[in-house]
């Protein structure tokens, strides 16, 4: 399986998310499915893809000019596509993954959560976003979810187009069911 993550470039963040994140990371070379993400190395994007490669596993990156050109590319990338900006990244990532799963992450993570989940919505894909809720990190969001839900904003029910998983357990339960 081909499993795109979405997640923060940043460092000063809780460093549980990086134990949680290493642990996936191992978890996914060690079920020998790739990853596919967007070959920074910094923050949880290297943590994942460095946990990866210590377990053996394969990686895609999704790289974008700026971050070639900043320097920025992960050394743990098997395989590198470059696109021109942040909007090809995402069209990529979703292409070259058969499921997606959301780290903690910042304003760019969100716009990859609902790039995917809106073009599923109307039908350019079925793929499921599943956002990893690392020490409740998703709370908010989750609870926006639901309010859009029940006031009518959201067609269908939206967890057949994002999943939560609140621990790594969860995680591989939803990704054994793509």
């Amino acid at each position: 399986m081909r499993i795109g993550v979405f997640c923060s470039a940043n460092t000063q963040i809780d460093r549980d998310y990086f134990t949680y994140t290493r642990e996936f990371g191992a978890w996914i070379a060690t079920q020998g499915h790739t990853l596919v993400f967007g070959g920074c190395n910094k923050g949880l994007m290297e943590c994942v893809a460095q946990a990866v490669k210590e377990h053996g596993g394969h990686t895609v990156g999704i790289i974008p000019s700026l971050v070639e050109r900043g320097g920025f590319v992960s050394a743990y990338t098997d395989k590198k596509i470059y696109c021109r900006n942040l909007s090809e990244r995402k069209d990529l990532l979703a292409a070259e993954s058969d499921v997606l799963v959301a780290l903690p992450g910042g304003i760019g993570t969100l716009d990859e959560i609902f790039t995917v989940a809106a073009a599923s919505t109307i039908g350019y894909y079925r793929k499921l976003v599943i956002l990893y809720d690392m020490k409740g990190f998703w709370q908010p969001l989750i609870q926006t979810l639901h309010q859009l839900q029940t006031q009518g904003f959201i067609r269908g029910n939206y967890l057949e187009r994002i999943a939560v998983a609140h621990n790594l357990e969860e995680l591989c339960q939803l990704l054994h069911q793509e």
